[in-house]
């Protein structure tokens, strides 16, 4: 019975996500499609799968069921061509249910305004901004849901628009080594920006993950395969993560994420002391693009 309820919630997920994508057409907003936490983009951007702190929120609120006590982070994302993007999440309990709030604010400078070629005529920067709430909730001891729903904010050169969109996930544990995730991300509708909607990135991710440990040397050893596709493209992208923990001390971590023009490996490491993690995820560009290098800080407290 509870593999019946795991399936159908698989089944949501894509018959929702194909009646956004009927009408989608090409997205945009693709600060949305920029990572969240520097553990989660060293692992490829396998955040559905691995996101089981307070980016969770940003990625599968699912796993917020079973975590416990709270935690806040805070992210700075260097991005190439100007953009960067700051990052507050946190979890919480409140009122007997468990809690993701998450912030994303990414601007985007020195945007150059021209109308012939030469030099331009002046520059201006675009802001975004999102801020999601979500919960996660156990509906057996294996299968968690989660739904989080969130404000989105996007302006540029005298014009901006609003919107809202829900994220859907869910969560299986088939053995205490192993899970299956799903999510189903960014379904909503924006306001009109000068005479067009923009369109929202869609992105449905089915993955699962595996983790064991070997105490005689002190190692945790996780890794976690996710299949992503952007319901407005044809392309199918996986994302490959493996993460190594000594002593609970410092851990190291390696990613790849496929079928992308510009991106593919990205790598990082993670240092832990206490109730406090510092992550810093690295991810090289071709085509002379440039490093990605994004920073997180993490405090957990409570029980």
């Amino acid at each position: 019975m509870k593999k019946i309820v795991f399936l159908s919630f698989f089944l949501l997920l894509l018959v929702t996500g194909d009646l956004f994508a009927q009408s989608a057409g090409s997205s945009g907003l693709s600060f949305l499609k920029i990572g969240s936490g520097a553990r989660n983009i060293a692992l490829g951007d396998n955040g559905a799968v691995f996101a089981d702190d307070a980016t969770a929120v940003f990625y599968n609120s699912s796993s917020i069921a079973n975590l416990t006590g709270s935690e806040i982070s805070f992210t700075h994302n260097e991005w190439i061509q100007g953009i960067r993007t700051e990052m507050l999440a946190t979890r919480f309990s409140l009122f007997g249910m468990k809690f993701g709030l998450g912030i994303n604010s990414t601007r985007v400078g020195d945007i150059e305004v021209r109308e012939r070629p030469g030099a331009p005529l002046s520059t201006f920067t675009a802001d975004f901004f999102a801020v999601s709430l979500g919960t996660g909730f156990a509906l057996s001891k294996k299968f968690d849901a989660g739904v989080a729903v969130k404000y989105i904010y996007e302006g540029m050169f005298y014009e901006d628009a609003t919107g809202f969109a829900v994220d859907l996930s869910a969560k299986y544990k088939v053995s205490d080594d192993f899970f299956a995730v799903a999510s189903l991300r960014n379904l909503g509708s924006m306001n009109e920006l000068r005479s067009e909607s923009t369109k929202l990135p869609v992105d449905l991710r089915i993955g699962g993950g595996y983790a064991f440990a070997m105490p005689t040397q002190k190692m945790n050893f996780s890794a976690g395969l996710e299949v992503q596709k952007f319901l407005s493209t044809d392309d199918i992208h996986l994302n490959v993560g493996v993460e190594g923990v000594y002593d609970k001390l410092i851990a190291l971590r390696l990613g790849y994420q496929s079928f992308y023009e510009s991106k593919g490996f990205t790598a990082g490491l993670g240092i832990y002391w206490n109730r406090l993690a510092f992550d810093y995820a690295l991810s090289p560009f071709s085509q002379q693009l440039g490093m990605g290098h994004t920073f997180t800080v993490r405090l957990a407290f409570g029980d």
